[in-house]
């Protein structure tokens, strides 16, 4: 199995501009110099959080779905991050997993913020997503998410991990910065993976602010990135599947994880 490199953008985002988001994103993907497979951006990287969706939601088909289609193509690469999306009628806080072809699956936050009124505007999804890239199979999840152990869980089933790397892009205020390292830690510990985390910086209209804390993290609980808090920055990091696969066979607690269901209403 080949390494597999990622690259996380740790950055501000303009508050309900989504031209101005895009050429700032554009800017830094163009910056990108070294080969990467999979870029990451934060959570609605295009307005902003929370925002009116009835104004900002946007079609699959839309201006900044096109955009990632476009820059995937030129850096032949995979690009992730979310953005608020209407279909049939309702608002996603939506996943976009474009591939370098064109092609692209969603993901829909399935965890929607009842505490920041999120819930009230915001409908949420019905499913996870794996999406597999150079033989690696990849869980990609959305800010709050992080708080839900059994959501995020992977499984061991017929001696194969459903996935080998988990991934938060956030609008995680800093006030909460604390329990957002944690988690981190503890979701690729517990969950055997690596697992990479890419929230925002600075401070939106509403005055919440943001410190980043960004992190790539190995299934031993180890921070292998050097993301600076509070700071515009870009890291490409190589992860490798043979020093996954070796932890994985000196310390496969996945023989002895419970079987479950999640049951969705």
């Amino acid at each position: 199995m080949q390494d597999l490199s990622i690259s996380i953008i740790q950055s501000e985002i303009v508050w309900e501009n989504p031209e101005k988001n895009i050429n700032l994103f554009n800017k830094k993907i163009d910056d990108i110099n070294s080969d990467t497979d999979l870029i990451i951006l934060p959570e609605v990287f295009n307005t902003g959080f929370p925002v009116d969706p009835k104004r900002f939601a946007e079609t699959l088909n839309g201006k900044t779905v096109n955009w990632l289609k476009q820059k995937a193509a030129e850096k032949n690469c995979v690009i992730t991050g979310s953005l608020l999306i209407k279909e049939n009628k309702k608002f996603y806080n939506c996943l976009i997993w474009m591939q370098a072809d064109g092609n692209f699956k969603t993901y829909k936050k399935r965890h929607v913020f009842h505490l920041g009124e999120e819930s009230e505007i915001i409908s949420p999804g019905k499913g996870k997503l794996i999406v597999e890239l150079k033989g690696w199979k990849i869980c990609p999840m959305i800010c709050f998410d992080l708080r839900f152990p059994v959501w995020s869980k992977n499984r061991f089933i017929n001696n194969e991990f459903e996935y080998d790397l988990l991934i938060y892009v956030a609008n995680w205020p800093a006030q909460r910065s604390y329990p957002w390292k944690q988690f981190l830690i503890s979701r690729a510990i517990e969950n055997l993976s690596y697992l990479a985390g890419v929230n925002r910086i600075g401070t939106d209209n509403p005055g919440n602010k943001y410190s980043g804390d960004s992190a790539v993290i190995n299934p031993k609980g180890e921070i292998i990135s050097n993301i600076t808090p509070e700071k515009e920055q870009t890291e490409t990091i190589s992860l490798s599947y043979k020093n996954l696969e070796q932890f994985r066979n000196d310390f496969n607690v996945g023989y002895d994880w419970d079987d479950f269901e999640i049951i969705i209403l």
